[in-house]
């Protein structure tokens, strides 16, 4: 049985009403040797700017997630992704969009960081001390933290 989708600021109305089309977007998780984990913020002019995500960017026809993924962290972040692990999918309501999340564990890269849209990076563990967090991005920080076995670690209070 599939979850209701995660909603995203509730009290705002949903752009295109009730049946809007669901856009496919490819995350990437990138984590290093220690365990910290990559997050961006998105940039000026978008949607949320300034909220810190996972990167990544949306599916064009015809494209895999992983084939999705490699491109968008290309263009954003300049790296050409090794060893990737599809992990979970979300779906999110936010009022400007409905998302398929497809997230990806991603253990390996080449190249150096690059914030090819003019987006900050931050390495981080939990619990993460950059804010604010998309709401896409929360339930990540909570898988993660059950992996991990940390126990509120997501708690941004």
């Amino acid at each position: 049985m599939k979850s209701a989708p995660l909603v995203a600021d509730a009290q705002l109305p949903r752009e295109g009403g009730l049946d809007r089309p669901l856009t496919e977007v490819a995350v990437g998780i990138l984590i290093r040797s220690d365990g910290d984990f990559l997050l961006t913020s998105r940039p000026n002019g978008k949607v949320y700017a300034g909220y810190w995500e996972f990167p990544g960017g949306k599916l064009e026809s015809g494209e895999s997630v992983v084939q999705a993924l490699a491109r968008e962290l290309q263009e954003e972040l300049g790296i050409s992704i090794g060893e990737v692990a599809t992990w979970k999918d979300e779906t999110v309501d936010y009022p400007h969009a409905l998302v398929r999340l497809h997230f990806c564990k991603v253990l390996s890269w080449e190249g150096e960081l690059q914030m090819r849209e003019g987006q900050q990076a931050s390495w981080q563990r939990l619990p993460v001390v950059v804010t604010p967090i998309l709401p896409g991005t929360m339930p990540v920080l909570d898988w993660l933290a059950q992996e991990r076995g940390h126990i509120g670690a997501t708690n941004l209070d």
